[in-house]
C-alpha cells in the first residue's frame, strides 16, 4: 500500500456527488488488488443500469462480492493486506438491515468494531442524508436519523472522512487544517 493512502476511509456524500467515483480513486491509489464489497440488491430495472455503470466504470480488474446483509463477518472473511476493499454503500446497507428488522445499533457497533481490527485497508461509501428537508414520515424520518448515527459511528471509527460535493472531495478527518485554534 502506498504510504500516505489511509488504512480506513469513509467517503460520504449526497446522491450523483462523486463519492463512488473518488472512493475508486482511493482505492487505485493504494496499487493493491481491489475487492468491491456492494450491499445493493436488485430489485428492478432501475437499479440493474445503475450497478452495470458502476460495474463497467471498474472494469475487469475489480472482484465483486454481494453482501448486503452480513457486512461485518464478510468484511473480516475478505479482509487482507494484501488486498484492498471498498464497501458500497453503507445507505443501502441500512436500508437492508431495517427491512429485514435488524438491530441497526448492534449492527453499526460490530462493524465500527470491525473496522479497528481489520487485517488490511477498507474504504466505504454512505451517503449524507442529513442535509436535505426532514421527511415527511416516520419511517423516512427514522431512516435519516438512523444513517446519521451510522455515519457518526463509522466515521469516529476510521482514519480518514472525506465529503464529496459536486465531485469535489474535502477531507473532513484527520483535520484539514491542524493550525485553526480556537
Amino acid at each position: 500500500m502506498a504510504p500516505s493512502a489511509p488504512r480506513t476511509a469513509l467517503v460520504l456524500g449526497g446522491a450523483r456527488s462523486g463519492k463512488s467515483r473518488f472512493a475508486e480513486e482511493l482505492v487505485a491509489r493504494t496499487g493493491l488488488p481491489a475487492t468491491y464489497l456492494a450491499t445493493a440488491e436488485i430489485r428492478d430495472a432501475e437499479m440493474q443500469a445503475r450497478i452495470s455503470a458502476h460495474r463497467d466504470r471498474r472494469g475487469l480488474d475489480w472482484t465483486t462480492v454481494e453482501e448486503p446483509l452480513d457486512l461485518t463477518a464478510r468484511l473480516a472473511d475478505l479482509a487482507d493486506p494484501g488486498r484492498v476493499i471498498l464497501v458500497d454503500c453503507l445507505t443501502l446497507w441500512l436500508s437492508n438491515l431495517m427491512e429485514a428488522e435488524r438491530d441497526v445499533v448492534s449492527e453499526g457497533d460490530a462493524l465500527a468494531a470491525a473496522l479497528a481490527e481489520a487485517r488490511g485497508p477498507v474504504v466505504l461509501v454512505s451517503n449524507e442524508v442529513g442535509s436535505g428537508i426532514v421527511p415527511m414520515n416516520a419511517l423516512a424520518r427514522r431512516f435519516a436519523d438512523e444513517q446519521g448515527r451510522l455515519n457518526q459511528k463509522i466515521a469516529a471509527a476510521v482514519q480518514t472522512v472525506f465529503l464529496v460535493a459536486a465531485g469535489l472531495p474535502v477531507r473532513l478527518k484527520p483535520n484539514p487544517n491542524p493550525e485553526f485554534v480556537l
